[in-house]
């Protein structure tokens, strides 16, 4: 399925209080819905993904997986603020005529989830059989969630938490200082801060894998060597490859939005009773070596919400488990799901 676009001309307010004049929402659909939305699943992205989930989770999606067109109803947007058909820095602002670049105002998690709510209008989604989403995507779930109890039947939560950790918000600040250090970011271009995307991707591959993933796939076997080494050329190579297809200042952004989220911000009470409050199933799935969203995180969300199954693979892929491990991740959905 090609991406299509839902363009709707009522404005639209974000948390901030700031207004667009109008929003974009780009998404795929694989498979049929049922008359009655009995089928539909909905996945939520992370930060760098967009709205083909069957090609970045193809090992989860697709015909004969766990998530089958065949017998699902699969929707998949992407996320506003970000640069794949969304409403998000490199969109045309209406009232100007030009992309807003750096002037497309803050965002949060909450914001995602009422463009979603407003996508789930368009096309007439009654109700959402499974609502997914690892990391970033977990935290529009749980909003979600909260927003719309009535709608959503299940979830399936990955490598995700109640709010953005203070280890979160300190590694997305570092990303934010080298895009900074960048002095193209803020430019009014396509390219702007380039250098800056490449060096936050470097800090960035640093929490989503971890030292023994390094040690075992970078190592060097030349110990003669003083330069050039594989490790290095891996960052880099890592660095250039998102540069070519993400945009610093939605990073830039979308790294804000994430340290934004707390399911209490604003509801005048804790995390643990927020969490009371959803009582579909949940599955929860953490992973070992996951240093950016440690199993701690979601072994809290098993302890409060009041339907939680709690799973722990054991990988060395760190963070990016969640997108790599589709063969486990996948029996331990299709088993929970009978």
């Amino acid at each position: 399925m090609s991406i299509r676009v839902f363009h709707s001309k009522t404005s639209f307010r974000l948390e901030s209080g700031q207004v667009l004049p109008e929003l974009h929402i780009a998404y795929h659909t694989y498979g049929t819905m049922n008359a009655d939305g009995s089928n539909v699943v909905w996945v939520c992205h992370a930060l760098t993904a967009n709205s083909d989930a069957a090609d970045w989770w193809a090992g989860l999606i697709g015909p004969g997986r766990a998530i089958d067109p065949a017998k699902h109803f699969i929707v998949c947007a992407n996320i506003i603020g970000s640069c794949y058909g969304s409403s998000g820095p490199h969109t045309v602002n209406p009232e100007t005529g030009t992309p807003w670049f750096r002037s497309f105002p803050a965002v949060t998690i909450r914001d995602m989830v009422q463009a979603h709510i407003l996508l789930r209008a368009h096309l007439q989604i009654p109700r959402i059989h499974l609502l997914i989403g690892g990391s970033m995507g977990g935290y529009q779930v749980l909003e979600w969630a909260l927003t719309e109890p009535e709608v959503i039947d299940r979830l399936f939560l990955l490598c995700t938490g109640a709010a953005e950790s203070a280890w979160g918000i300190a590694i997305h600040t570092a990303q934010r200082l080298a895009i900074e250090a960048d002095n193209t970011w803020q430019d009014a271009h396509p390219d702007a801060g380039q250098k800056g995307l490449k060096a936050a991707r470097a800090i960035g591959m640093l929490t989503y894998r971890n030292y023994q993933t390094f040690v075992r796939t970078q190592s060097d076997p030349d110990k003669e060597k003083t330069d050039d080494f594989r490790a290095s050329s891996y960052i880099c190579y890592q660095g250039d490859k998102l540069v070519k297809r993400f945009h610093a200042q939605s990073y830039w952004l979308l790294s804000k939005a994430m340290d934004s989220h707390n399911i209490a911000r604003g509801r005048h009470e804790d995390i643990t009773t927020s969490l009371s409050h959803i009582s579909q199933p949940v599955l929860l799935v953490g992973i070992t070596s996951d240093i950016l969203c440690p199993p701690e995180e979601q072994q809290f969300l098993a302890r409060y919400l009041p339907q939680a199954t709690y799973h722990e693979i054991d990988s060395s892929y760190g963070h990016d488990g969640f997108l790599i491990e589709f063969e486990k991740i996948g029996k331990i959905l299709s088993d929970w799901e009978k």
